[in-house]
C-alpha cells in the first residue's frame, strides 16, 4: 500500500493542520501537466516517504506544505504563462513566413515577434515573482491555510523560494513557444532534460547533505529553471537576434490583445477543473485518491494529442501567413485524421492496460475498485480529447484566439454546472462525466467552427448563440 498510504497520510496531515479537505493542495497541481518541475519535485520529495504511517509527523507536515506551495505556484503560472507560450508559437511562425529579415553582419533572423515575446516574458516573470514573494501569506489564506496552522510557515517559505524562479520559468516557456514557431521541438526538450538532471543532482545534496528538507527541493528546482533558461536562450541566440536595436520596433499590441482573450480561456478551464477536484474531495479520501490516479493518467496520455496540436499550429501558422489556404486545409484535415486514429489507439491501449497502470500508483483494493469504475470515462474520452486539442491548435494557427476564448468560457460554464450537479447523484462517476462533458463540448465547438469555416477566407463569424446551440445539442445527446 505504498502510494495509497502516502496519499491518505498526506490528506490526514492537511486536515490535522487546518487546511481542510476542500482546498486540496494536490488538486490544482495535477491540472498543469505541462509544468515538469512541479511533478518532478513532488516525486523526489515523496520518494522516501512511501510508508507514511511510519514517518514522523514533521515529514507529513512538510509534504503537505510543499504541496500547497506547488499548487499556488502552478495556478499563477498556468494563468499567465500558457497563453504567452501559445501566442508566441503562432506569431513567430507567421513572422518567419511573412517578414523574416537577416541581420547584415551576423546573418541571424531579425523577428519582432521573438524580441517582443522575450521582453514580455521577462516583465511577466518579474511581476509573478513579486506577487508570489510579497503576497505569499495572502495566497495561503486563500487556499485555506490560516497563520495559526502548522503548515503556514513552511509553506510560506517554500512559496517565497519558488517565487524567485518565476522569471526563469516564464522566459523558458516563452522560448519554448518561439522554438515551436521555428518548428523545432527537439532543442527545448533536450535542454529541459539537462536542467532536470541538474535538479536530480542537487536534490539529494541539498535535502540530505545540507539537511534543508523541502527548502532544498525548492532551491534545486529554481536553480534548474535558471540553468534551462540560460541554455535555451543561448541556443536561440544562434538563430535569431534576441533584442532589437530600439524599443519602438517591438510589437506588444498583438500579444496583449490575444493574451487577454486566452487569459479568460485559461481561467475558465482552471476553474472547471478545480470544481471537479473539489467535488471529488467531497466524496471522501478513497474517491479522492482514485480521482488523482485517473486524472494523472488522463492528463499524461492527453499530452500525446497535445503534441499533435502543437505541430499543426506551427505548420498552419506558416502557411496561413503567406495565404496558402489549400495547404492550410490539407494540414488541418491530416491533423484531424491523425487525431482520430491516435485517440482510438490510445483508448484501446489504455483500456487494456488501465488496471496495471493503476497498480503502479497504489495497491489499496478499495482505491483500485473506485478507479475501475471511472476507467471507462478516462479511456472513452481519449478520441474526444485528441480532437479537442487539435482543434485548439488549428484555431491558434490562424490566430483565431477570440473564438477559442469565447467558446471555452461558455463551455466552462456549462461543464461546471454538470460538475456541481452530477456528483451528488452519481458520485465520482459524476465528476468524470462532467470532465468528459468539458472535453466533449470543446470538441463540439471546434467541429462547429470547422463546419462554418471557408478556407479561402481569412476569418469568419460565429457568435455566442451559435456556440450555445452546439453545446446544448451535445449535452442533449450525452
Amino acid at each position: 500500500m505504498a502510494r495509497g498510504r502516502w496519499f491518505h497520510g498526506q490528506c490526514g496531515a492537511r486536515k490535522a493542520a487546518g487546511g481542510g479537505s476542500k482546498s486540496s493542495p494536490r488538486s490544482t497541481e495535477n491540472v498543469d501537466a505541462h509544468h515538469h518541475d512541479a511533478h518532478f519535485e513532488e516525486d523526489e520529495d515523496c520518494g522516501d516517504n512511501e510508508d507514511h504511517d511510519a514517518c514522523p509527523e514533521e515529514g507529513a507536515l512538510e509534504l503537505a506544505s510543499a504541496g500547497i506551495g506547488i499548487s499556488i505556484f502552478n495556478i499563477v503560472s498556468k494563468i499567465f504563462n500558457i497563453p504567452l507560450l501559445s501566442i508566441a508559437t503562432s506569431f513567430v511562425a507567421e513572422d518567419i513566413s511573412r517578414s523574416a529579415t537577416k541581420h547584415p553582419s551576423s546573418g541571424k533572423l531579425e523577428l519582432t515577434s521573438v524580441s517582443s515575446a522575450l521582453i514580455l516574458a521577462a516583465g511577466i516573470g518579474i511581476m509573478e515573482a513579486l506577487a508570489l514573494f510579497l503576497g505569499s501569506g495572502l495566497f495561503l489564506k486563500l487556499m485555506g491555510v490560516s497563520p495559526v496552522s502548522p503548515m503556514y510557515r513552511p509553506a510560506k517559505l517554500f512559496l517565497s523560494l519558488r517565487a524567485l524562479g518565476a522569471p526563469a520559468n516564464v522566459i523558458m516557456l516563452a522560448v519554448q513557444g518561439i522554438f515551436r514557431g521555428f518548428k523545432d521541438t527537439k532543442t527545448p526538450v533536450f535542454y529541459i532534460g539537462l536542467g532536470n538532471l541538474s535538479a536530480v543532482a542537487l536534490l539529494p545534496l541539498l535535502i540530505y547533505g545540507f539537511q534543508l528538507g523541502i527548502t532544498g527541493a525548492a532551491i534545486s528546482t529554481v536553480v534548474s529553471q535558471y540553468i534551462i533558461t540560460v541554455l535555451v536562450l543561448r541556443s536561440l541566440s544562434k538563430k535569431a537576434v534576441l533584442l532589437p536595436p530600439g524599443i519602438d520596433q517591438l510589437e506588444f499590441c498583438g500579444y496583449l490583445k490575444s493574451g487577454g482573450m486566452l487569459l479568460g480561456r485559461t481561467l475558465s478551464i482552471l476553474l472547471t477543473m478545480t470544481i471537479g477536484t473539489s467535488m471529488a474531495a467531497w466524496q471522501g479520501p478513497t474517491a479522492m485518491a482514485a480521482h488523482q490516479i485517473c486524472l494523472q493518467v488522463w492528463l499524461a496520455v492527453s499530452l500525446l494529442a497535445d503534441a499533435l496540436a502543437v505541430s499543426a499550429q506551427a505548420l498552419i501558422a506558416s502557411s496561413y501567413a503567406i495565404l496558402d489556404y489549400k495547404r492550410v486545409q490539407k494540414i488541418a484535415m491530416f491533423a484531424l485524421q491523425i487525431g482520430v486514429f491516435s485517440g482510438l489507439a490510445l483508448a484501446i491501449g489504455l483500456y487494456a492496460s488501465f488496471g496495471n497502470i493503476a497498480r503502479l500508483f497504489t495497491s489499496d483494493p478499495e482505491v483500485l475498485m473506485v478507479v475501475k469504475s471511472c476507467a471507462l470515462f478516462v479511456c472513452a474520452s481519449q478520441p474526444i480529447n485528441a480532437l479537442a486539442f487539435i482543434f485548439d491548435g488549428l484555431h491558434y494557427g490562424v490566430s483565431d484566439f477570440d473564438y477559442v476564448a469565447q467558446a471555452t468560457i461558455v463551455v466552462g460554464v456549462m461543464s461546471s454546472l454538470v460538475l456541481l450537479w452530477a456528483p451528488s447523484v452519481f458520485g465520482l462517476a459524476g465528476v468524470w462525466a462532467g470532465l468528459t462533458t468539458l472535453m466533449g463540448l470543446r470538441m463540439a465547438a471546434g467541429v462547429l467552427r470547422n463546419r462554418l469555416h471557408q478556407c479561402q477566407e481569412a476569418s469568419f463569424f460565429c457568435d455566442l448563440s451559435e456556440i450555445l446551440t452546439v453545446c446544448v445539442t451535445f449535452l442533449s445527446f450525452s
